[in-house]
């Protein structure tokens, strides 16, 4: 017959049982803390990243323009002509394209100094806020992904 200690059959400590609620909202601050850090840095990741694809997407589209250009002596009057009528930026909105030939002055993109940056073409992105407005200088144009400079520069309004 074995011998049975009382000790087999007593109930836990209640200190074993699991965390303290100061341990919980410690570990609960330290995630609240890290995620204040991390979610800005992300979103901002996120940002760059649609500004690259938006810039990439411009290049490619210049190319397209290009190589209509060189096989019928003009350029197109939209981008539907190269195949890219329906491409949205990567906010969503399509690409604007704008012949400079023909066009009233108003509407043509403006540098900072008022004069039309482009002698050709111009092409943009609307940018985050989806609105734009020819100055580059203009709050609304501000996040525009835009082609200046007849091609030599790509990137936001705002660094032009």
């Amino acid at each position: 017959m074995a011998v049975v200690n009382k000790r087999d059959f007593a109930p836990p400590c209640p200190r074993q049982a699991g965390f303290s609620l100061i341990e919980l909202m410690i570990v609960i601050g330290l995630i609240g803390t890290l995620a204040a850090i991390a979610v800005p840095n992300y979103i901002q990741y996120r940002e760059k990243a649609k500004i690259a694809q938006a810039i990439a997407d411009i290049r490619a589209m210049e190319k397209m323009i290009a190589n209509f250009t060189i096989d019928n002596d003009r350029l197109p009057t939209s981008l539907a002509e190269i195949g890219m009528g329906g491409h949205r930026d990567p906010w969503g909105t399509p690409y604007q394209y704008t012949v400079v030939q023909g066009t009233p002055k108003g509407r043509l993109r403006k540098d900072r100094f008022l004069v039309p940056v482009n002698s050709d073409y111009d092409l943009y992105s609307m940018g985050q806020d989806r609105g734009s407005v020819p100055p580059f200088t203009a709050k609304a144009s501000q996040d525009d992904i835009v082609r200046a400079n007849d091609g030599a520069y790509v990137g936001l309004a705002s660094e032009f």
